[in-house]
């Protein structure tokens, strides 16, 4: 894990993860559920962009801690390869070559089909150890998951006697509950407890861990705080989105992006900046080059639309952002000098920019951002809370 003294290193360009920050925020998620209720720190697409490994690392030594989330077994093998001991859940299709090693290293699966069922079976007995599944119901996302009426409970019964699988968990997925209206997923979650109720009541089923709620369901929807929640992207200081009221205000981001000025040249009327001249000064300009472009996952569509900050101050981008470099107009801010930090995501003195903010100006959603922040920028992470701190 890299920390923030290193910094210098990587004057191309870094992101700078604040673990406090996350810590932060889990604890004031904490304060809207049960103290019985366990957290699944959701870590997939890599924390979000955050880095999977040193986030989950931090975390894994709090007791509220239940375990943690992915998307892929992939995912899950990281994390077992990085250290991480506690429960981790795929949220995802596994696919019935990752069954065995699942099995082997206590990863838990998602299952809704029968089929994937026996396969799960087969790599259980080969493992020499039972396996962890957590049931997905469908209660109107339509993505994966088992419909909540009697083919359903059929599954959850046929599943139970399977040999070599237990049954540790259940779950489903809000659609909407990001949105000032709740009454769908309220819906959603009516649909959940009334399908728990009837697995209890015909099955005789009790399943330790019940988990449905997500960022807005923990922040927004109380009673969806069952056995466990998932904790998401509230997690990393984002709000989930703009309809979401004044809960998500306390939230801090964790991650920030910098770069450092390369050129600054001078221009005149009538010449133009990057690809296709899409922008042609009008007054003689200066021009800053920041050595970072789409090929790092900051986003091509903030051409001629976004901004940086250097000193403090906003920096408009001028013209196409090229794959590994774009150009910014710092006409307005004389006391720039070639390597000077610029701020791409994050704050300096009174300016801030999010994500949220650079999905405004991009068109794109702000976690799909965040999640194509590529590798070719090192995370950094900076620390002073520890869990026996805390205690």
């Amino acid at each position: 894990m890299k920390m923030a003294d290193e910094a210098d290193k990587y004057g191309r360009g870094y992101i700078k993860i604040d673990l406090d920050a996350v810590v932060e925020n889990v604890n004031y998620l904490r304060t809207f559920v049960g103290s019985g209720t366990g957290i699944f720190g959701v870590v997939k697409a890599d924390a979000y962009g955050h880095g999977s490994v040193g986030v989950a690392r931090k975390l894994e030594p709090f007791g509220f801690m239940y375990g943690f989330a992915v998307a892929t077994p992939e995912e899950a093998f990281e994390l077992r390869e990085g250290g991480i001991t506690k429960p981790i859940l795929v949220l995802g299709f596994s696919f019935p070559y990752a069954y065995e090693i699942m099995a082997r290293q206590e990863i838990r699966s998602t299952v809704y089909s029968l089929d994937a069922a026996g396969a799960l079976k087969e790599a259980a007995c080969k493992a020499g150890r039972p396996l962890r599944v957590h049931i997905k119901v469908d209660t109107g996302m339509n993505r994966i998951g088992i419909t909540p009426d009697e083919h359903g409970l059929s599954f959850v019964k046929a599943l139970k006697e399977q040999e070599g699988i237990l049954i540790e968990g259940i779950y489903t997925h809000f659609a909407r509950a990001d949105e000032m209206d709740k009454s769908n997923a309220e819906a959603q979650l009516v649909t959940f407890l009334n399908f728990i109720h009837m697995i209890k009541e015909r099955l005789a089923l009790e399943i330790p861990i019940i988990h449905c709620a997500n960022s807005a369901g923990i922040l927004e929807m109380p009673r969806a705080g069952m056995s466990a929640v998932r904790a998401g992207i509230a997690m990393y200081g984002i709000t989930p989105s703009g309809e979401m009221g004044k809960a998500v205000l306390p939230l801090r981001p964790a991650l920030s992006l910098y770069s450092h000025i390369v050129r600054i040249k001078m221009i005149e009327p009538g010449q133009s900046v990057s690809y296709g001249g899409i922008f042609t000064a009008e007054k003689r300009t200066r021009v800053a080059t920041i050595p970072v472009g789409y090929g790092d996952g900051y986003p091509r569509s903030l051409s001629g639309r976004g901004y940086v900050l250097i000193h403090g101050k906003k920096a408009p981008i001028l013209g196409r952002i090229c794959m590994d470099q774009f150009m910014v107009d710092v006409s307005s801010i004389p006391e720039v000098t070639v390597g000077d930090r610029v701020v791409l995501i994050g704050s300096d003195g009174r300016e801030s920019i999010d994500a949220y903010r650079l999905g405004e100006l991009s068109g794109r959603f702000h976690y799909e951002l965040l999640c194509g922040l590529g590798l070719r920028l090192p995370r950094i992470y900076t620390q002073n809370v520890t869990a026996e701190s805390m205690k």
